[in-house]
């Protein structure tokens, strides 16, 4: 029979336990929210320090002790995320259509390159098959 964790064992809100306010999965006050649902809001937390963490039992990427943590950020002490400039706009346009530029053939691959490769899909497998055929002579 397996056992269940209860979540009150991650329930410290003071701090006393794990060094910063701590609360269970759903259960962190109103006004605390992670990074995620702060972007989602226009926000960023704007420097602020950790309000406190939310943990939670996961067997998701082989966590140790199975634990998971998601860091909370005060609301009320948030900003609004940064608008960037024009100029800012066409060097990321510029950056992600270059990493779509494959070396060898010149031409938009239509994704982003795999690193591993460093060409596209169809002059990767153009040099497997050079290869295989150096190897078999």
């Amino acid at each position: 029979m397996t056992r269940r964790r209860s979540p009150a064992r991650f329930y410290d809100p003071t701090g006393a336990r794990f060094g910063i306010p701590t609360w269970p999965w759903r259960m962190a006050p109103p006004h605390l929210r992670t990074h995620r649902q702060l972007a989602a809001e226009g926000l960023r937390p704007g420097g602020q320090e950790i309000a406190g963490q939310v943990l939670w039992n996961s067997r998701r990427y082989n966590t140790p002790g199975g634990v998971r943590a998601a860091y909370l950020y005060d609301v009320r002490l948030a900003l609004p995320k940064r608008v960037p400039s024009e100029r800012q706009r066409l060097a990321l346009g510029k950056a992600l259509a270059a990493r779509r530029l494959c070396p060898t053939c010149r031409r938009d691959a239509g994704y982003v390159l795999p690193r591993h490769l460093g060409t596209c899909l169809e002059c990767a497998e153009v040099a497997d098959l050079g290869e295989a055929e150096v190897t078999a002579a």
